[in-house]
């Protein structure tokens, strides 16, 4: 008689994959790498932190490689995802890009107005204006997504969308007021590399090589020209196709965008801004004195990711609801979306960049940055997390939290 055959041992799940297909765990990640850096800055080991983040390899230092380098593949998969959620997501047409796009104006707004009225005497901090208007939205998300089903789906939506807006407002900030000395020779050749992706585009290239190719000279020749190379990301981007490949009209899902953004996703999530905010958010606290936390610098970014998000996107929002011009996400309440808003002033990582452009000769003034990033990010996610968190579940209906709004 044979034996009976055993069955095969259940494979058991990979805790790895488990946390890596996590929705806040991208935002998770960022957090530990920015708390390990504070205490790494703070330790017997900052000599060798910095030291290593000021080493060249070739041309550059590893801060620069990290900054201008792994950053521009950020800026690239920032640009798949604002290109594909205008043509075939979530802002595809204008009556779902009212609210986000008007509550992200208002968020881009306000604190930039409050950092300027504490900065308005002195032409040299003026320069980091743009610091508190960004929303970092890995962090912002990974918050939100902590709280389960307490928040509406509808919500999520409404952040990511506004952070997509504000992440493309931050990238013209970036292109506008953040350039260098400009090289007319390395803008040509730079045109001219953009010029031959728009080619591809229009030819009907649906293999990624000839575009990450050419993307790697656009950089190169962005990177020359004066104007930051995380630029070249989003160019790049932008040349990406979102149509199906030739043969298989209804595989839209198979376009080289999707396909480039799906390769990028965790390489970003779980490595580069990761990497981005270790190399960033060390910021030594050996002497600093409460002169330095009361800093209108510091004040300056600290309450205006605070406040200014807060008043800058409710505000913005409810004027928007009250006028008739947008909708109140379904199932959400005023308190809710007061939590959200408070969520939208976790800066970090678009905030520690352009403060690192806008003070890029200081290293004091970016401390001074830093600690006013940590500090205003950090209570704007924890009263934003409180906030969501005693927010009641059962709300009006969506036209009469209209009119309450």
């Amino acid at each position: 008689m044979n034996a009976p055959i055993k069955p095969l041992p259940r494979r058991p799940l990979s805790v790895l994959r488990s946390y890596l297909d996590n929705e806040a765990a991208g935002g998770l990640t960022l957090m530990g790498a920015a708390a390990l850096a504070l205490l790494v800055a703070n330790s017997p080991l900052a000599p060798a932190y910095f030291g290593a983040l000021h080493a060249h390899l070739g041309p550059l230092s590893v801060s620069h490689w990290i900054n201008d380098g792994l950053m521009a593949v950020f800026f690239l998969f920032v640009g798949l995802e604002i290109k594909r959620e205008l043509l075939d997501g979530q802002l595809s047409t204008w009556p779902r890009r009212a609210l986000p796009g008007i509550a992200a104006a208002g968020g881009m707004a306000v604190p930039a107005l409050i950092y300027a009225a504490f900065n308005w005497n002195d032409p040299a901090t003026l320069r980091g204006w743009a610091i508190p208007s960004a929303t970092d939205i890995a962090f912002a998300l990974g918050v939100l997504s902590l709280l389960g089903p307490r928040v509406p789906a509808s919500l999520k939506v409404f952040l990511a969308a506004l952070a997509i807006i504000d992440d493309l407002g931050a990238v013209a900030i970036i292109a506008v007021f953040y350039a260098g000395d400009l090289s007319p020779l390395d803008l040509g050749l730079a045109a001219a590399a953009l010029a031959a992706l728009a080619a591809l585009n229009r030819s009907g290239v649906a293999r990624l090589a000839p575009y990450l190719l050419l993307g790697a000279l656009l950089w190169l020749f962005v990177l020359r020209s004066g104007v930051h190379a995380t630029i070249a990301g989003v160019a790049l981007a932008l040349t990406v196709p979102l149509r199906a490949a030739p043969g298989r009209p209804d595989d839209v899902a198979g376009s080289p965008l999707h396909r480039l953004e799906h390769r990028l996703h965790h390489w970003v999530a779980f490595g580069i801004v990761p990497v981005f905010g270790f190399a960033n958010a060390g910021v030594s606290f050996a002497g600093v004195s409460a002169d330095a936390l009361l800093d209108r610098l510091t004040l300056g970014v600290a309450l205006g990711l605070l406040v200014g998000k807060l008043v800058g996107v409710f505000g913005a929002a409810a004027l928007a609801i009250r006028a008739g011009l947008a909708d109140v996400p379904m199932g959400a309440g005023r308190l809710q979306l007061v939590g959200v808003s408070l969520l939208c002033g976790i800066g970090f990582t678009m905030s520690l960049f352009i403060g690192l452009l806008a003070f890029a000769d200081d290293p004091a003034l970016q401390d001074r940055v830093k600690i006013g990033i940590l500090a205003g990010s950090g209570l704007a996610g924890l009263l934003g997390w409180a906030v969501l968190r005693v927010a009641p579940r059962d709300v009006p209906a969506p036209g009469a939290a209209a009119r309450r709004l």
